[in-house]
């Protein structure tokens, strides 16, 4: 199955979600989900409840939060992480398409990935 994302409050570049989806990327925002002003555990949450991978430039906090619900034998459908303002559009496009692409959903449970991984 393919990896389907959800793009947290921090993330939701208009022009890269309508990119993605024009490629056949299923993507969801924090504000589509209802999801504005929530907690990043909230946004986790959700996105394992929905079945969609989170994707954040918050690095830190996602990071902490990741290692976090792994010591406590919890579960998150998987997080993209990816530095804010370091990539144009275009390149996350083409990174996140090349991750979708190569990366089937199942393998994303409890997994980080760095979006500066996939070139």
């Amino acid at each position: 199955m393919k990896i389907r994302l959800y793009f947290d409050e921090d993330s939701m570049h208009k022009t890269l979600v309508e990119a993605l989806r024009a490629r056949g990327v299923d993507v969801i925002t924090a504000l589509q989900a209802g999801m504005i002003e929530r907690p990043d555990e909230e946004h986790l949450e959700t996105a394992l409840l929905m079945g969609y991978v989170l994707f954040s430039f918050n690095i830190g906090d996602y990071y902490r939060l990741h290692n976090k619900i792994l010591s406590e034998g919890k579960e998150h459908a998987g997080i993209i992480l990816a530095k804010q303002q370091h990539y144009s559009v275009g390149e996350m496009m083409r990174r996140i398409s090349i991750l979708v692409a190569t990366l089937p959903a199942e393998e994303t449970v409890n997994r980080d990935e760095f979006l500066s991984a996939w070139k």
